[in-house]
């Protein structure tokens, strides 16, 4: 028997109560288990009595194993009985007491429940965000991207200058090349003036712009750039007739661009806002486990970099930036569980169902990436990463039906 005791938002009080029987079965199914395992001199195996495994094993221990198995067994039924969306669950303080031979066992936990959301109305919004025009000024920056692109490179024997490319090599001989005209500021500045053998040290900053670390390397090469003109025959490289036709070829790809953008930032928007504005009692272990996931994905980032997470946060502390770092860490956490409460809820709402075709294209897609073929993937990520794969796919569609529905 179960029942809800009160309920304050997201948290459940309620009464469970496990009838004699079972705890009769429980006791005794516990009580046979101790008999075939344990040894007791003077008596045959599995013909101990009661009391003398009781002494054995001690019966504050063993009421406790009990009472362990008996919330085991009798939580999940109650969490279905009473129809609890139930994501946590924790006994209060003061309920440890102990089941009692021959009588029903009731206690008491605190439920935290998946919470209730409500959207704001979100079909009047207006979103603020402008369809972009296409400028003179970025179709020339394409093309001049293009002509970097065309370029010709050599091999020079002399220091590096702005618009040079270089080649270098760490300690572990790995190679990696750095262009000075795309590098940021402190890296042109250390490998300005520099030839090939000379050798060099690159800061790896983070976020804040703070120094992790250095790595040292040596220039292997410095190669020169020479960019092609701007002319017919260079137009002609790219199979089209003309500049004039080029021009207006990069603008139409700038402007299909510039609409895709635009899109999503409408898409980006109405979820900023839609997480803002939707009303919901969020339990602190949806927090929690977010945070976790924050932290796992901002170690995996720092490995990348050659940077240990616990050097990181040492470094942190060391600053004294550890409180503010973790009330930063919080609020994170928090604005992405009310992105992906928002976002399924919106999917409710619309009724957004993700087709055959469309999950298939999606997983092509995402396979492609990874140059697997698409058995390979869905092998390679499982199931439960697949299928986190298609509630991603549900609530982008939801939201972007969202997004056309507005004014």
């Amino acid at each position: 028997m179960a029942e809800v005791l009160e309920q304050t938002g997201s948290i459940a009080k309620v009464r469970i109560e496990v009838p004699a029987e079972r705890v009769e079965k429980t006791t005794k199914d516990l009580l046979s288990a101790y008999r075939r395992s344990m040894k007791v001199p003077g008596f045959r195996p599995g013909k101990a009595p009661d009391r003398v495994i009781l002494a054995r094993v001690g019966e504050q221990a063993f009421w406790e194993e009990v009472r362990e198995r008996l919330i085991e067994q009798s939580y999940p039924e109650a969490v279905r009985e009473l129809g609890l969306a139930a994501i946590a669950a924790r006994l209060p303080e003061g309920e440890a007491s102990a089941p009692l031979a021959g009588a029903p066992y009731s206690y008491q936990v605190e439920v935290e429940l998946y919470p209730q959301v409500q959207l704001p109305q979100w079909r009047e919004m207006e979103l603020g965000v402008e369809k972009p025009e296409v400028e003179d000024e970025l179709v020339e920056a394409a093309l001049q991207d293009l002509r970097r692109r065309y370029a010709e490179v050599k091999v020079v024997d002399r220091p590096a200058a702005e618009g040079d490319h270089l080649l270098l090599q760490t300690a572990d001989e790995q190679t990696f090349p750095v262009e000075l005209e795309r590098a940021e500021p402190h890296v042109r500045e250390e490998l300005l003036a520099k030839a090939a053998g000379d050798e060099v040290e690159i800061a790896v900053l983070d976020d804040d712009g703070s120094e992790l670390k250095r790595v040292p390397a040596k220039v292997l090469e410095v190669r020169e750039v020479t960019l092609p003109e701007l002319d017919e025959e260079f137009a002609k490289t790219l199979e089209v007739e003309s500049i004039a036709e080029l021009r207006e070829k990069v603008r139409q790809s700038l402007q299909a661009q510039a609409e895709n953008d635009w899109r999503e930032a409408r898409k980006q928007t109405l979820l900023e806002r839609l997480a803002e504005g939707l009303q919901a009692d969020i339990p602190p272990s949806l927090i929690h486990d977010e945070e976790r996931a924050l932290l796992r994905d901002m170690e995996e980032d720092m490995k990348q970099r050659g940077v240990p997470f616990e050097d990181y946060l040492r470094n942190i502390e060391r600053e004294g930036k550890l409180e503010e770092f973790k009330k930063d860490l919080h609020e994170q956490a928090e604005l992405r569980v009310r992105r992906g409460l928002a976002l399924e809820k919106l999917a409710e709402e619309l009724g957004t169902e993700v087709t055959d075709e469309e999950w298939d294209g999606y997983l092509r897609g995402y396979a492609e990436r990874y140059g697997l073929k698409t058995p390979d993937f869905k092998k390679a990520v499982g199931p439960e990463g697949l299928e986190n794969l298609k509630l991603r796919l549900q609530r982008d569609k939801a939201l972007a039906e969202a997004v056309e529905q507005l004014k």
